[in-house]
């Protein structure tokens, strides 16, 4: 029997899943979890990599007490984030996409090459984190001087696994420097905004070999946790997906990018996939719900949560990717602002809900139209799938029947990818 471990990193936590096929199904069993998440450093949110690696390895421990036999191992995490190298050495601190620093940049990139040019060539979404803002950041604190190279995030871990600093095709189109017809980083970006180019090398693909760690392969999977989550989704045909947790990735397969000015007006984006384009809107999604628990009722599960929301009658609306629900002191605040009049813990919630599946149901009349394709089903995974309330809300609000898997689709995809390596 052989046995692959895909280790699948959110913002808020991390898992080690250990997979194997049977009579052509792939089974699983969950070995480790280990907890993750900002921390604030000097007025900035940060990463603690450190932290991070040594989970990977006591997982990677942990996977072999229980399978002694791994064949390989591969790393998927959330996309845009970082770690600058210096030779052998990581630049500290490791910023985290919500940490404000790009604000005062935002500008001057498109005084270099406007936003409208960017998405021509890149498809890639306005996100105010993305890396091509956080690396002009780090161009103007001089954090870039010296730098050797840029590992996304999972590159970095499996780095410091197995010693091999590789770049991964789907998450590098999270950045919004990889052009959306050659595939690879778009020089004519890296020259205007002055980044070093050797940051900037060719692309490796999901399902390369690029080392070993202790006797294990490591592979390269699709390692931006949405694009191993898209692999992982056992869909029949063509139908749009939600990868609902931290974040609500809504999107759907297409053979190209579609780059053209109704989808930079809607701000769709469009990120690699194994063999297909992502094209996708990213949703603020379960961190608002989350936030509000970790704020008023933190000993509170969400069944009784949901429970609460389904009592409550408050009408209340709020636009769920306004930017003030990003990385807000407090999300009860933010509600409170925008929406007011809520009094209990349930109108907060119902609130939340009702907002996702609203953003839910624009997207997809988005997607619709810029694909000029109807869809019927709309597939729902990742741990907001768990959630009927907003399941059921979100049926109602878009038309579409909700077929909700609350599966672990990343680590499913991940596993899928490292299965089929020759």
């Amino acid at each position: 029997m052989a046995y692959y471990l895909a280790i699948d990193i959110g913002a808020s936590s991390g898992r080690h899943i250990v997979g194997w096929q049977e009579n052509g199904a792939i089974l699983s069993k969950e070995v480790y979890r280990f907890p993750n998440g900002v921390r604030e450093e000097n007025g900035h949110l940060v990463w603690d990599t450190e932290a991070l690696v040594s989970s990977v390895k006591q997982g990677i421990a942990a996977a072999k007490a229980e399978f002694p036999h791994i064949e390989s191992l591969s790393i998927d995490t959330w996309g845009v984030d970082y770690v600058l190298i210096k030779g052998e050495d990581e630049l500290y601190p490791v910023y985290a996409y919500r940490d404000s620093r790009t604000e005062e940049v935002i500008a001057s990139v498109h005084g270099k090459i406007s936003f409208s040019g960017l998405y021509r060539r890149t498809g890639c979404q306005f996100q105010p984190f993305n890396t091509v803002y956080q690396l002009y950041a780090d161009k103007l604190s001089g954090r870039l001087e010296g730098v050797t190279d840029m590992l996304m995030m999972p590159e970095y871990l499996m780095w410091k696994l197995c010693g091999v600093k590789a770049r991964e095709f789907t998450n590098a189109t999270t950045t919004g420097m990889v052009n959306a017809q050659t595939g690879e980083f778009d020089m004519e970006i890296v020259e205007a905004l002055g980044y070093p180019e050797h940051l900037f090398p060719k692309l490796s693909h999901p399902g390369a070999v690029i080392g070993e760690y202790e006797g294990i392969k490591v592979v390269l999977c699709a390692t931006h946790d949405t694009a191993s989550a898209v692999e992982g989704i056992p869909m029949e045909g063509k139908h749009p997906y939600i990868s609902s947790g931290t974040w609500s990735l809504l999107g759907v397969k297409t053979p190209e990018p579609i780059t053209d000015a109704s989808s930079e007006k809607a701000n769709y984006s469009n990120e690699g996939g194994v063999g297909y384009n992502r094209y996708q809107k990213n949703i603020m999604g379960m961190w608002l719900v989350n936030e509000l628990q970790r704020e008023l009722c933190p000993d509170m599960k969400f069944p009784e949560i949901v429970k609460l929301a389904e009592a409550s009658s408050c009408d209340a609306l709020v636009d769920a990717n306004a930017p003030e629900f990003l990385a807000p002191r407090s999300m009860k605040e933010a509600f409170d602002a925008a929406a007011g009049g809520m009094l209990t813990i349930g109108d907060y919630f119902r609130c939340a809900y009702r907002s996702l599946a609203l953003s839910y149901k624009r997207a997809i009349d988005d997607l619709e139209a810029n694909t000029t394709c109807s869809y019927e089903k709309l597939y729902i995974v990742g741990g907001g799938a768990k959630n009927s309330s907003l399941n059921r809300l979100t049926e109602e609000a878009s038309g579409k029947k909700v077929i909700a898997l609350p599966i672990e689709a990343s680590a499913l995809g991940n596993l899928k990818i490292q299965m089929e390596v020759k």
